[in-house]
C-alpha cells in the first residue's frame, strides 16, 4: 500500500475485523518496523527519527486502554512533571469526561483500581484521550477508542476534540463509519491492502465496501432507536 498524510490533515482508517487497521497506526509510532517498504515522516525515514522524539511527538489511545493504580490526575498527567491543574482539567474537558470526574466524591484524587476496575469502559478510553492530548502532540492516533461508547457520546466526544484535531495531524482508526466520517480523506481497508479512499461522500456514491459498511451501520442505528 501507498499512501499520504498532508500536516494537519484527519484521516480516517475503517475496515472489517483483521483488515490491518491497527497494524497500520502502530507502525507509525514504531511499535515494530515494516518488513519491506518505508515510513516516512517528513520525508525522513521513520527509523533515521530519534525513537523518544517520535513517540513524544505522538498522542496514542489504544482499544485496549491501561489505566495505572493511582489518582486519575496522575494518569491524566502520565509522563509530564508539574502539569497545572487547569491543564488537566481542560484536557478532561475535552475528552468529555470532566464531569463524570466530578461526579466522584474525591473527582480528581479518586484512586484507579488495578487498570481502571472502578470506572467504566467508555469513561476509561476518555481517560486515555485526555492523557493523549494534555501533551499537546504533533500527531494524534486514535486506534479505535470510542468503541466503548454510544454513538451519541461518540459525537459530543468528537466535537469537543474537533478544535484540537484541526491543528494536528489525526489518524482516526474505526470500525464505526459514524467515527470517521468527517475526516478529510478516508482509507478503507480490506486484508492488508487500501481498496478504496477518498471523502465520506464520494465513498458512499462508489457502492463498495465503505458505503456497504455505511448502510449496514445505519439500519443498527435506526433499530436500536426503535427498540
Amino acid at each position: 500500500m501507498s499512501f499520504t498524510i498532508n500536516p494537519g490533515e484527519t484521516v480516517g482508517i475503517i475496515g472489517r475485523t483483521g483488515s490491518g487497521k491497527s497494524t497500520l497506526s502502530a507502525l507509525i509510532g514504531r511499535q515494530f518496523d515494516a518488513t519491506s517498504g518505508t515510513v516516512l515522516i517528513d520525508d525522513q525515514p521513520i527509523e533515521d527519527v530519534h525513537l523518544y522524539s517520535l513517540r513524544y511527538s505522538i498522542g496514542y489511545v489504544p482499544q485496549e486502554v491501561f489505566l495505572f493504580s493511582d489518582t486519575i490526575y496522575n494518569n491524566i498527567q502520565f509522563g509530564i512533571d508539574n502539569v497545572p491543574a487547569e491543564k488537566v482539567e481542560q484536557a478532561a474537558k475535552d475528552a468529555d469526561v470532566h464531569q463524570n470526574i466530578m461526579d466522584f466524591p474525591k473527582q480528581y484524587q479518586t484512586l484507579l483500581g488495578e487498570r481502571g476496575l472502578n470506572v467504566s469502559g467508555g469513561q476509561k478510553q476518555r481517560i486515555s484521550i485526555a492523557r493523549a492530548i494534555i501533551k499537546d502532540p504533533k500527531i494524534l492516533i486514535f486506534d479505535d477508542c470510542l468503541s466503548a461508547v454510544d454513538t451519541e457520546t461518540e459525537e459530543k466526544i468528537l466535537n469537543s476534540l474537533n478544535r484540537i484535531m484541526q491543528e494536528r495531524t489525526t489518524l482516526l482508526v474505526s470500525h464505526r463509519v459514524s467515527t470517521i466520517k468527517s475526516a478529510d480523506k478516508i482509507l478503507v481497508m480490506d486484508d492488508g491492502h487500501i481498496i478504496e479512499q477518498g471523502d465520506h461522500e464520494s465513498l458512499v456514491e462508489q457502492g463498495g465496501l465503505y458505503a456497504e459498511l455505511n448502510e449496514k451501520q445505519l439500519l443498527e442505528q435506526q433499530q436500536e432507536v426503535e427498540n
